[in-house]
């Protein structure tokens, strides 16, 4: 069984760690048994952002991509671990094109995430989001710090050309979710 307490308890547990090896591994336990973190969080069946917890230090979040759903390229400024649980996600990675004055990014590589994998993800990265399947998909993701409140970057489609985030534009139409800490 799935407990939302002790995994935040956990997940805070590895925060004075240098790495952030130990809360992959939290994360990898959590997804272990999809069953039992679907009926914990409930059953993926629309796109949206629940917030399991937030605080200064850790923020916890269930995002339900849409089937063909696409992020633009952004940037999270923290660390990240993504663990999927259903479904599959694309991940490109970007690299800002040196010598740029529009601090503009170029493709970078590529990985691809399904059911059961966990990605580490440093706090320099940009990437940006497929949702390949014609279904929802649904991940764990976990950031040491206030993902929520900080200040982040996008990159426009079009021209690669940095931006302040738009939260709208990035998850086009997805709702945000307190979650029900019963």
């Amino acid at each position: 069984m799935f407990d939302l307490d002790r995994f935040i308890a956990d997940l805070r547990a590895t925060l004075p760690e240098r790495s952030r090896q130990p809360m992959k591994e939290v994360v990898a336990r959590a997804i272990a048994d999809p069953a039992a973190l679907i009926r914990r969080v409930g059953e993926p069946d629309k796109a949206g952002v629940q917030v399991l917890y937030k605080s200064p230090e850790l923020t916890v979040l269930n995002l339900l991509w849409a089937p063909r759903q696409i992020t633009l390229p952004h940037n999270h400024r923290m660390s990240a671990v993504i663990g999927m649980y259903a479904g599959r996600e694309d991940n490109v990675f970007w690299r800002r094109v040196p010598d740029s004055a529009t601090h503009r990014i170029e493709a970078a590589g590529a990985q691809a995430l399904s059911t059961g994998d966990v990605a580490l993800l440093g706090p320099d990265i940009v990437h940006s989001v497929v949702n390949p399947l014609g279904k929802i998909s649904a991940a764990i993701h976990v950031y040491d710090g206030n993902f929520l409140e900080i200040e982040r970057s996008m990159w426009n489609a079009e021209t690669l050309a940095e931006e302040p985030l738009d939260i709208n534009a990035v998850v086009q139409g997805m709702s945000v979710l307190e979650a029900d800490r019963r």
